[in-house]
């Protein structure tokens, strides 16, 4: 049978695909069936992938979606149901954690809950056989019009999976996309990616790590079939173990010593671990600074570490030489204008060599969209509102979305300063642009 896996670009042209498929499609391809990937880029009309799935012919298509994608995807739903006659299943955080807004949307089929592996697989070979799912004959597929289903337990162990499918990630010049866990143990109110953790709560665990062999031997396998010159680990925290880090640390230096970079939380890391990493060949770590409020940190994201952590782990960062990023939100229910503010200022003190500022969007599922909803501050209509990060949805008692607004327009003054302050020089910055022209150096190659 063959599955044809959407990659729906919003807003602009996306420089890697969603990683869900591309386990997906190698783990059906692994049990004989046929799939194929196809992105929807910004430039491509209802008329174009209507035209692109005829030509495919797939008897089943696939749908990853993030709380972003849904608008532009129902709508793509819309267009391909008036025009082509197959069924269509939707996966990832947007129909797992907002299964009934999804399946109510004509043209979706199929809801996969949770992790997709052996749920997909029964699905495609049920049709495959004729006898598509009538209710919830299938662990984790929600039939429209049916009943919610059982959850079936983690996949285990999670080595016997087979290797990404790398034609379904849209990589290039050597620059490629990894994943070494699953599951996130840190209860932040605003991330999707503890609701997993409770998804599965009572039938398994659903934090899993890879074996360091399988990490390498994957990335083995990707240098043995072409270039590999930047690695980006997608790990929410990859700094979680600190004995797993060191040994991958020693391991991937001795055997790869590719430039990578990573995310990570400042309670997780430490100076000894950071000089490891940036042996290794660390060159960038993302970390999540969210507020420069430690009350807004602690009382409404559930994140209890202290400025000062912040300011020391930044600089021990930059003293290993590894570039950071840091990131921010702005316009969290509880916040006042004067603690936004405060986020500005911790961002001049930690000194990030890059940074990115989003506007908060409850995503369904979250603490704080259950919080948003029993208070009032959702509007009724917010699944036909964009999830764009630049502007605020919310009917806050505290501040108003002109406040928002403002402090927004405030981040992007900061990144034009940032910006002229990077090409007039600063300190350290002969350091700074070599490690960021090694970066760029390594992923032009081959």
């Amino acid at each position: 049978m063959k599955l044809l896996f959407l990659e729906i670009d919003t807003e602009t042209n996306w420089v890697v695909a969603s990683l869900g498929p591309a386990f997906l499609a190698a783990y059906l391809r692994q049990h004989g069936h046929e799939v194929a990937f196809c992105r929807v880029t910004m430039e491509m009309s209802d008329e174009d992938l209507i035209d692109r799935v005829r030509r495919e012919q797939p008897e089943l298509i696939g749908l990853s979606l993030i709380t972003r994608q849904w608008l532009r995807g129902r709508a793509l739903v819309t267009a391909l149901r008036t025009a082509v006659d197959v069924p269509i299943v939707a996966g990832g955080l947007q129909p797992t954690f907002a299964p009934e807004a999804v399946l109510a949307h004509p043209g979706i089929d199929y809801v996969c809950l949770g992790e997709g592996e052996t749920p997909l697989l029964d699905l495609v070979s049920a049709l495959a056989r004729g006898a598509p799912p009538r209710d919830d004959e299938i662990e984790n597929i929600w039939v429209s019009g049916g009943r919610r289903p059982a959850m079936r337990p983690p996949y285990e162990p999670i080595d016997d999976l087979p290797f990404m499918a790398r034609d379904l990630l849209d990589e290039h010049r050597g620059v490629v996309h990894m994943t070494t866990q699953r599951g996130c143990p840190f209860p932040c109110t605003y991330c999707g990616a503890r609701m997993y953790n409770q998804l599965y709560d009572g039938i398994g665990e659903f934090g899993r790590r890879r074996s360091h062999n399988n990490v390498i031997g994957e990335l083995r396998a990707i240098r043995e079939a072409g270039p590999l010159n930047y690695v980006i680990f997608l790990d929410d925290t990859f700094t979680i173990n600190h004995h797993w880090v060191a040994d991958f640390s020693d391991i991937y230096g001795a055997e790869l010593a590719v430039p990578f970079s990573l995310h990570a939380r400042v309670e997780t890391v430490n100076e000894k671990m950071l000089h490891q990493l940036a042996a290794a060949g660390c060159h960038l770590i993302n970390y999540g600074v969210e507020s420069g409020s430690p009350r807004v940190r602690r009382e409404i994201m559930k994140r209890s570490t202290s400025n000062q952590r912040l300011i020391d782990v930044f600089r021990w960062t930059r003293e290993a030489g590894i570039m950071t990023t840091a990131n921010y939100m702005l316009g969290l229910p509880g916040e006042t204008r004067e603690e936004m503010q405060q986020t500005i200022d911790l961002h001049h003190a930690i000194d990030p060599d890059e940074f990115g500022y989003f506007v908060f969007y409850p995503y369904p599922g979250t603490p704080l969209f259950q919080h948003c909803r029993q208070r009032g501050y959702l509007p009724e209509n917010y699944l036909d509102q964009p999830a764009n990060h630049r502007e605020s949805i919310l009917d806050l008692p505290d501040v108003s979305k002109q406040d928002i607004a403002e402090m927004y327009d405030g981040w992007t003054a900061v990144r034009v300063a940032n910006g002229w302050r990077r090409l007039a020089g600063g300190d350290d910055e002969a350091g700074r642009h070599e490690i960021a022209e090694q970066i760029k150096a390594h992923a032009s190659n081959g």
